[in-house]
C-alpha cells in the first residue's frame, strides 16, 4: 500500500512540476510592412502561433505593432506629408488594426488589450510603473496586451521614432527573455542581400559588433521609405540595446510558416538571426 502512495506522490510531483513550470516573457513586434502586406491572414497566423505558445510553451507575449497610418494610408489613399495629417491617419487606422486582432484572437480564444503609448510615458518613472503594473496584470489575466506608439498625439519631442525602440524599451522595463522583430526579410545579412547576390543570412551572433553597426549608418535611407519608418538599421539598435540588458533577441521574417514556434523549438536550429545578449540579466 505504501508503494503505491509513493509512486502517486511521485506522478503527482512530476505533473505539479510540468504545471508549474515557469513562463517566459517574450516581446514580439511586427512590422507595418509585415501588416500590410499579410493583412488579416497573417495577423490570424501569428495569434494562433501566441496561442500555441501559451498552451505548449508556457510563453507569455506582449505584442507591439506597427501599421496604423499605414492601414489609413490604403484605406483613404492619402499620403501624408504634415504631422497633423500623419497623426489623424493614425486615428483612422488604429480601430481597423486593433481589430483585426481581436478578431484573429476571437478565434484562438485568446483576449486582447490595447495600449497606445509615448515616449514620455516611458521616461516618466511614475507612468513606467503604471504601465508595468497594468501589463503584469493583463498576463495575470491571461489577456494579450497589444502595444502601438501613439501616433494621434504623439510629437517630434515624445515620439519612440519607431516601434523597434519602443519595443526593446518594453522588453527592458518588463525583464523579458526575448525580443523578436518580425521583418519582411529572413533576417541580418553580412551584406546588402537587395545590391549583392552573395550577401549571406548571419544566424547567430553575440551582440552585435561595431562594424555592422557603422555599415548600416553608413547605407541607411535619408528619408523614410515604404510604409515603415524603421528598416534594418533600427532593428540592429533595438537588438543592441536588448542584448546589453541580457534579452535575447530574434530577428526573423514575419511570413515564415511557424516563425515564433520554431523559435520555441529549442529542437531545431533558430530561424532568421539569433542574436545572444553578451552578458546575464540581473
Amino acid at each position: 500500500m505504501s508503494e503505491k502512495i509513493d509512486k502517486l506522490a511521485s506522478s503527482f510531483q512530476v505533473k505539479s512540476k510540468t504545471v508549474l513550470k515557469k513562463s517566459e516573457l517574450w516581446v514580439v513586434k511586427a512590422g507595418s510592412q509585415m501588416v500590410i502586406d499579410g493583412g488579416p491572414m497573417l495577423i490570424r497566423s501569428w495569434m494562433s502561433q501566441v496561442s500555441e505558445l501559451a498552451r505548449q510553451n508556457h510563453v507569455q507575449v506582449i505584442w507591439v505593432t506597427s501599421g496604423a497610418i499605414a492601414s489609413a494610408r490604403k484605406r483613404t489613399g492619402k499620403v501624408p506629408k504634415l504631422l497633423r495629417e500623419k497623426q489623424a491617419l493614425s486615428a483612422i487606422g488604429q480601430p481597423h488594426l486593433i481589430n483585426h486582432y481581436l478578431v484573429a484572437l476571437q478565434e484562438n480564444d485568446v483576449s486582447g488589450a490595447q495600449i497606445l503609448l509615448t515616449a514620455e510615458d516611458l521616461r516618466s518613472q511614475a507612468r513606467r510603473t503604471y504601465l508595468q503594473q497594468t501589463l503584469k496584470t493583463l498576463l495575470e489575466w491571461n489577456f494579450l496586451p497589444i502595444l502601438n506608439e501613439n501616433d494621434a498625439v504623439a510629437t517630434e519631442e515624445i515620439q519612440f521614432g519607431d516601434n523597434d525602440r519602443l519595443a526593446a524599451l518594453v522588453a527592458i522595463h518588463m525583464k523579458a527573455k526575448r525580443l523578436v522583430l518580425l521583418t519582411d526579410v529572413d533576417g541580418l545579412y553580412d551584406r546588402d542581400p537587395k545590391t549583392d547576390a552573395s550577401a549571406k543570412l548571419v544566424s547567430e551572433l553575440s551582440g552585435i559588433p561595431s562594424q555592422i553597426l557603422r555599415k548600416l549608418k553608413a547605407s541607411a535611407p535619408t528619408k523614410e521609405s515604404g510604409f515603415g519608418r524603421g528598416g534594418m538599421l533600427s532593428k540592429v539598435l533595438a537588438a543592441k540595446t536588448v542584448t546589453n540588458n541580457g534579452i535575447h533577441c530574434h530577428l526573423v521574417k514575419g511570413d515564415l510558416p511557424k516563425a515564433l514556434t520554431k523559435i520555441a523549438d529549442t529542437t531545431i536550429a533558430s530561424p532568421g538571426t539569433h542574436i545572444k545578449p553578451i552578458r546575464r540579466k540581473k
